[in-house]
């Protein structure tokens, strides 16, 4: 029986195994999602979701004149049952669970681009006809539609052996198994724990039919609800009762820390940012690997649907931004605006942004101080003593000591 319970449980786990992967053709595995698949994880769902949140505060930024039609549609609401977050979050969702995401220009009756609308890869297939590609796609069962290839937008990762799909995540699949299994485990270890069972030794030989009935005897007399008293009681025709204790198995606290690892490594994140409790340092580590390449990429995708080349020559771009500053603590808030803010890198709107404050009117002119000068100075203010070249460096009789702070206007 040993040898046939091994296969029968072989053959469950090659379904489990199956039942996480699809074709979508002959170059493209992906996850799917029902039960068994990827997003249905609790871990690996928690690295997609932590992902998806973070990037869907991204900000779209639309460079070049005449563009700011197209850039409030990006910056609130790119379709028609989309605001800006949901689209963000949902393409950051389908990379991470099919490693290929399309996005299909909406276009008004002039055939001009007034919005974007993303799809999974399992809603799409790719046919060509007379030379030319297309991307066929449904938005739900009874919704098809098609068009060009050259026209969709394509976001992919763990690119290899297509050129338009991503990998497989198959690479994951015995992390699933292993995090599979230890679930059920848990689940059969708390269901084992909550059951009595006994080893009973009979001091005589009896009939198998009376073994049965003398074992179903032992249980309604002793393990039945019966006996509220907590006491069992049995005569000499045992020799020995003797209670089993059951220990199911459970993967250590090392392997599990180590099946978590490698779904950290596998998503490029950690258990500080799943659980929002990063530091400045290591928020910056996780938004520079992770999150500004697929911005980088977002960007470069809606720039080349939305302009041609020579529009993108003349400066036409998009751009996905985020204030890395608002996650440091206020402490390193405030050194750093104050370190910025007299050097004329921030507006005073900017420093208000990244304490998360409303701006204010005329904020966003820049300031400088004041006592500082070009290098090309030096040499002329040697041993203290001021000339014209000081009204040149835009220094001050008052200020050339240092003494005065104040801060200068625009024309400074």
């Amino acid at each position: 029986m040993g040898i046939f319970e091994n296969i029968r449980k072989k053959a469950k786990m090659e379904q489990l195994v199956n039942e996480y992967f699809s074709m979508i053709n002959s170059y493209t595995p992906r996850f799917t999602t029902f039960e068994g698949g990827l997003y249905e994880m609790e871990l690996t769902r928690a690295a997609i979701h932590s992902f998806a949140t973070h990037v869907s505060k991204l900000k779209p930024e639309v460079n070049g004149a005449g563009n700011e039609t197209i850039e409030r549609i990006l910056q609130y609401r790119p379709n028609h049952i989309m605001d800006t977050k949901k689209y963000l979050y949902r393409l950051a969702t389908v990379l991470s669970v099919d490693n290929t995401a399309f996005i299909v220009p909406l276009e008004d009756k002039r055939g001009v681009i007034n919005g974007f609308y993303p799809l999974a890869t399992n809603k799409c297939k790719i046919v060509k006809q007379n030379g030319v590609q297309y991307l066929i796609y449904e938005f739900d069962v009874s919704n098809t539609s098609a068009i060009e290839l050259d026209r969709v937008g394509i976001l992919n990762q763990f690119q290899y052996k297509d050129e338009l799909f991503g990998e497989s995540n198959r690479c994951m699949s015995p992390t699933l198994e292993l995090m599979d299994m230890q679930n059920q485990g848990i689940i059969e270890g708390i269901k084992t724990g909550a059951s009595i069972r006994f080893l009973a030794k009979l001091a005589q030989t009896l009939k198998p039919k009376d073994v049965e009935e003398e074992r179903n005897r032992f249980i309604e007399s002793n393990l039945s609800t019966k006996n509220n008293g907590g006491v069992m009681m049995f005569d000499q025709k045992y020799s020995e009762v003797k209670q089993i204790d059951s220990k199911p198995f459970i993967v250590n606290p090392v392997q599990m820390q180590q099946i978590e690892e490698n779904v950290f490594n596998y998503f490029g994140t950690n258990k500080a940012i799943l659980q929002n409790n990063f530091t400045s340092d290591e928020w910056s580590a996780y938004y520079e690997g992770k999150i500004e390449p697929f911005a980088l990429e977002l960007g470069l995708v809606h720039t080349n649907m939305l302009f041609s080349d020579r529009e993108i020559a003349f400066g036409n771009e998009v751009l996905f931004t985020a204030n890395r500053l608002q996650y440091m603590s206020n402490t390193e808030k405030l050194q750093t605006v104050t370190q910025l803010f007299d050097r004329g890198f921030l507006t005073h709107n900017q420093g208000l942004e990244i304490f998360n404050m409303q701006p204010v009117e005329d904020g966003d002119k820049r300031y400088i101080r004041k006592e500082y000068t070009e290098t090309t100075y030096l040499d002329s203010m040697e041993g203290g003593e001021g000339n014209a070249d000081d009204a040149e460096s835009g220094i001050s009789e008052n200020d050339s000591d240092g003494t005065e702070n104040g801060q200068g206007s625009e024309e400074n």
